[in-house]
C-alpha cells in the first residue's frame, strides 16, 4: 500500500486531510509539551479533528498531566 492510498483511507474514515494530519504531525515533531499553549493548541487540534469537546476541566487535567510527567507509561491500554 503506498502512502497516498494510506493518506486516502485515512481520510475517508476520518473526514480529516492529508494537509492537515501532515501539518499536525509537524507541530507534534515541533511542539515543547512543557509549554501550556502549545498542549492547549494540540488539544484543540485534536478535539477539531475527531469532533469531540474537551471540557476546560478535562483539558486543564490533561495539561497537568503532561507538564508534571504523570501520563502513564502504557496509554495505548487506555485508548
Amino acid at each position: 500500500m503506498s502512502k497516498e492510498d494510506l493518506f486516502e483511507r485515512i481520510e475517508k474514515k476520518t473526514n480529516v486531510s492529508k494537509d492537515a494530519i501532515l501539518e499536525f504531525a509537524r507541530k507534534l515533531q515541533n511542539g515543547n509539551f512543557k509549554d501550556e499553549k502549545v498542549l492547549r493548541s494540540v488539544i484543540k487540534d485534536i478535539s477539531e479533528m475527531t469532533g469531540k469537546e474537551v471540557s476546560e476541566e478535562k483539558e486543564q487535567k490533561i495539561i497537568d498531566m503532561v507538564i508534571n510527567d504523570k501520563v502513564p507509561k502504557d496509554i495505548d491500554k487506555y485508548v
